[in-house]
């Protein structure tokens, strides 16, 4: 510095300053390093929750299963039910004028049985239907979470790349990338 307040100094000089005042954690690795480590650990929430999904999947699919499976003895305990009574039917025809009052009451009987059963076949279709649907959302979900997983995962990646280069173009494709894969998440989470 010189005697009347002014201070000269040559190009190298002002990298040296602006390298001291700007090193530290805030640097470029700095930076990465801390964004990587954030965006590793919500990519690890990420693939937890793709995780989950893919679980609820299998498992929805299979209520599916067992609702399709007791609705279709359903359907054959109904399917019993109308031959016995279509052999009640025929041995009205057949059966002596004694006798025809029995055969008449076991058709109304059948009838009868037949209906609840019918309701309850439907009522488990509706709900095979039901688990089938959840399935098929928990699955939409799940390729939310892992299309969110892989942008961040390839986010993590390019950030070595980027810290080994020193490309500042990297680092804001990180940063952007980061972001789609965070708003994935978000598309995930709100199940859209």
């Amino acid at each position: 510095m010189s005697a009347g307040g002014f201070h000269i100094h040559g190009p190298h000089d002002h990298e040296l300053e602006h390298a001291a005042a700007h090193s530290g954690p805030r640097d470029f690795a700095g930076r990465l390093a801390v964004a990587t480590a954030i965006i590793a650990t919500v990519g690890a929430v990420f693939a937890y929750m793709g995780g989950l999904t893919q679980s609820n999947a299998g498992l929805y699919k299979n209520d599916a299963a067992i609702k399709k499976t007791e609705a279709s003895n359903q359907w054959n305990y109904y399917q019993a039910k109308s031959s016995k009574q279509n052999l009640a039917e025929l041995a009205l025809e057949l059966a002596p004028e004694s006798r025809r009052a029995f055969y008449v009451d076991e058709i109304k009987r059948y009838k009868g049985e037949k209906d609840v059963i019918k309701r309850d076949a439907e009522k488990l279709e509706k709900a095979s239907d039901e688990w089938n649907q959840k399935s098929d959302e928990q699955i939409h979900q799940h390729h939310r979470w892992a299309q969110a997983t892989t942008a961040l995962q390839i986010a993590i990646a390019m950030a070595a790349i980027a810290l080994l280069t020193k490309s500042r173009w990297l680092q804001y494709g990180v940063f952007g990338l980061s972001g789609v894969g965070t708003a994935l998440g978000v598309l995930a989470y709100l199940h859209i």
